[in-house]
């Protein structure tokens, strides 16, 4: 008789030993089933469902089905919510061997559930937003071409600034000014980070940092009716929504690594204060610390953005926000070009893509302090009073700027300008009626608004002068600030006081349920102050804006028309001859027209229009005369599409073409050439697809920007050239945390943005989140 080797014997019994325990403890726990409805009794898909104080964490099927599984027995808080909406919570007790059942109903509709879910996370597609026509409008009840970039779809791309993150809109180029901060170019025309939460902002000289984004508006078109001349540009608007406090505790910690020393963390608390959820309080907070790919310069930033909700009563509601954002960095070097350099574009430099003329020493230093409060009162059923204010100062201590002049591909002169301190503050009061009523058979939606304006402003600093003319392909060294300073001149300029009060109303008329017009008027008068011997003035501006939509299919495809306005309020001239030429506001006009869609049960969403803008009354010099008849036309296509075919997969895509012309100019070898910062075409696409069965979890992504070359000078001699940047992601999700790596300019391609600015090589981020 064998007799089994004592090891072997050993190895047999432990293996039987654990075998067994894992049959009695799988038959000593439970499960949980359930099925999740809507307010409004329809089955709730991808919902977060979690049960409290424990590991177990899932996302409701297309049937609203749950279920946990080996769950151990005890009494739980089993938990169904949605992040901005009212969390529901029962008690289930799971017993040995047994299954709990449990039926729960989240509190909202079925058609809101729809509008911003999609797998337990808050839809790509969703266009929900009450700031781009101060109303209650559905995307495809509006006139109104507008893109939404959710701040998933930012996780998804471990986008880290503002820049990138704009490119994910149709038509959308950033652009890094000169004097720091970013802006945009779409439509034919630039703009800045001009509003928050609807209302004015500034970023010219910090920029804005992602980590208190809860989503960025683009809007299309001049937008004047609603938002002014100082918060629009005739291209259209860009808003910051900021994330907002929600009734459940939630936790974030998020740390990025990735080359050229980045290293940026970032924390999201979200708490009630009392047991009520009255109170509710969220804190943002982020570092960031990033060295240029330049061989001088960096990007050193801190954010701190708590947010509080105050439910006073069942009819009023009180939100405040604050952001504190200090920034010390480099500003890129502004390039230009003599007229005889005979360079045509920035790659024919002879200078290294990597190298800079300037030290890291020629910081710039500010801080962004912006407050925004508002009470939202419901005065009955259909209508709502919204009362707002928001303060915005942007200070800088110092801003140190570097201009380089070509005259040709390997001689430069270096210049250095000093800006600061300087301050600007802007006060807005804001109040807001909508409301709803109907004549016989025809139903409105009404808004009346009016605002306060308030801008101060002082300014110094030194005018730019030139350091040396260098050969860049000798040995040269980087110009130092002490330099700098031993050649600067101070000044302190006054800066006039400016003061804007506007009046508003928009009525849509809904003649059918499926046909509707937009009516909407706008009055500003704008005063700017006497300052010095320059005396002040007053403008008084009127914009119209009309808009037509028909839906082809309810709710889900129309074709819309729209005339939009814009303007610019210019200061009067005076002329040669000593007169005084009182300039009328400058006013771009748009006509559009096109189709949106928004079918598939919210899985794809999609746009296309064409449109022309046109500006009659530009100022023009002739004979050192200023004539106010110069005219400008940009037109074209504007085509979005976004779609999440089926589970996991996600897609985000469009196309821009722009023509925008220079049809009548002071100066005649102009007339009829391209306008500036105005590429022809461009296109964004984006796809991640996440595992859904075997691999659940992990995910990977790519997507492109094309850009197309758009003129740096109005004789369409100099250019920035076209590119195309490829960037890819690959990431691990689980309930509680989140692993990704993305990969930029995979291919290493060599570009420069609209001030002949090179942009980063080939780099990689690695991200980790963890939530509680």
């Amino acid at each position: 008789m064998k007799y089994f080797n004592p090891k072997t014997l050993r190895l047999l019994l432990t293996i039987s030993f654990v075998f067994s325990f894992l049959i009695v403890s799988a038959q000593q726990n439970g499960k949980i089933k359930g099925t999740i409805t809507t307010s409004d009794g329809e089955l709730a898909a991808g919902v977060n469902v979690i049960l409290k104080n424990s590991k177990y964490w899932t996302v409701s099927d297309e049937n609203g089905n749950f279920e946990f599984n080996r769950v151990k027995p005890s009494t739980y808080t089993l938990q169904v919510s949605l992040t901005g909406y009212e969390t529901s919570e029962s008690e289930v007790i799971v017993a040995e061997s047994e299954t709990s059942n449990i039926n729960l109903q989240l509190k909202v509709s079925n058609k809101e559930l729809k509008e911003v879910v999609v797998n337990g996370k808050k839809s790509i597609l969703s266009k929900k937003t009450d700031y781009v026509a101060r109303m209650p409008l559905t995307n495809i009840e509006n006139p109104q071409v507008y893109s939404v970039i959710q701040k998933e779809l930012l996780l998804q791309q471990v986008a880290v600034d503002i820049k990138g993150a704009v490119m994910n809109a149709p038509g959308v180029v950033s652009i890094s000014y000169p004097s720091g901060g970013v802006g945009m170019i779409f439509r034919g025309f630039s703009i800045g980070v001009n509003a928050r939460n609807g209302m004015e902002t500034v970023s010219g000289r910090s920029s804005v940092d992602l980590g208190n984004v809860e989503r960025i508006e683009i809007m299309k078109g001049p937008s004047g009716t609603l938002f002014g001349s100082s918060v629009s540009s005739f291209g259209g608007v860009v808003n910051l929504v900021t994330k907002k406090p929600f009734e459940t505790t939630a936790a974030e910690v998020s740390y990025t690594a990735g080359s050229y020393n980045l290293n940026r963390l970032t924390v999201d608390v979200n708490t009630p204060l009392n047991q009520e959820k009255t109170v509710l309080f969220r804190i943002n907070m982020g570092v960031h610390r990033e060295k240029s790919f330049l061989d001088y310069g960096f990007n050193n930033t801190l954010l701190f953005a708590p947010s509080l909700t105050y439910k006073a009563s069942e009819k009023l509601t009180f939100n405040f926000d604050a952001e504190l954002y200090n920034v010390n960095n480099t500003r890129r070097t502004y390039n230009t070009y003599d007229a005889n350099s005979g360079i045509t574009n920035p790659s024919q430099l002879q200078i290294d893509y990597k190298k800079s003329m300037f030290h890291d020493d020629n910081d710039a230093k500010s801080t962004a302090t912006k407050f925004f409060g508002q009470a939202e009162y419901q005065i009955s059923e259909n209508w709502k009073s919204t009362t707002v204010f928001s303060f915005v100062g942007e200070d800088v201590e110092r801003s140190y700027q570097s201009y380089a002049v070509w005259s040709s591909p390997t001689q430069v002169a270096r210049r250095v300008g000093l800006w600061g301190p300087i301050f600007n503050n802007y006060t807005n009061i804001q109040e807001n009626i909508n409301g709803q009523f109907s004549t016989g058979s025809i139903k409105h939606k009404f808004l009346a608004g009016v605002n306060y304006r308030l801008y101060t402003s002082n300014f110094s600093g030194g005018s730019t002068f030139t350091l040396d003319n260098i050969d860049i392909t000798t040995p040269f060294a980087p110009i130092r600030r002490k330099a700098v300073d031993a050649g600067l001149n101070l000044t302190t300029s006054a800066v006039a006081d400016q003061k804007t009060i506007s009046a508003y109303s928009c009525d849509v008329i809904n003649f059918t349920d499926k046909f509707s017009a937009m009516l909407s008027l706008r009055l500003d008068n704008f005063e700017r102050a006497k300052v010095g011997t320059v005396e002040g003035y007053s403008q008084t501006a009127l914009s119209p804006k009309f808009g037509l939509v028909y839906e082809i299919v309810k709710s889900q495809v129309s074709v819309f028309a729209n005339y939009m306005n814009g303007f610019q309020n210019m200061a009067p001239v005076t002329q040669p001859d000593q007169t005084l030429l009182v300039l009328d506001p400058i006013y771009a006009v748009q006509y559009e027209g096109g189709l949106k869609a928004e079918t598939s049960n919210k899985k794809l969403s999609g746009s296309i229009s064409y449109y022309n803008i046109t500006i009659d009354n530009a100022t023009r010099v002739d004979a050192g005369y200023t004539i106010q008849d110069g005219k400008q036309v940009s037109k074209g296509v504007d085509f979005e599409l976004m779609a999440t075919p089926f589970n996991g997969l996600s897609i985000v895509s469009g196309y821009a073409y722009n023509d925008n012309r220079i049809v009548r100019a002071s100066d005649p070898t102009i007339e009829g050439k391209k306008a500036t910062s105005s590429p022809e075409n461009v296109v964004n696409f984006w796809t991640t697809y996440t595992f859904q069965n075997k691999l659940k979890g992990l995910g990977i992504g790519a997507g492109a920007n094309y850009i197309d070359k758009n003129y740096f000078t109005a004789n369409n001699l100099i250019y920035m050239p076209s590119y195309t940047v490829y960037n890819a992601t690959v990431y691990y999700e689980k309930p509680t945390w989140r692993l990704g790596l993305k990969f930029n300019n995979i291919t290493n391609e060599k570009y420069w943005d609209f001030w002949g600015s090179s942009m980063a090589p080939a780099n990689l981020l690695a991200n980790l989140t963890i939530k509680f």
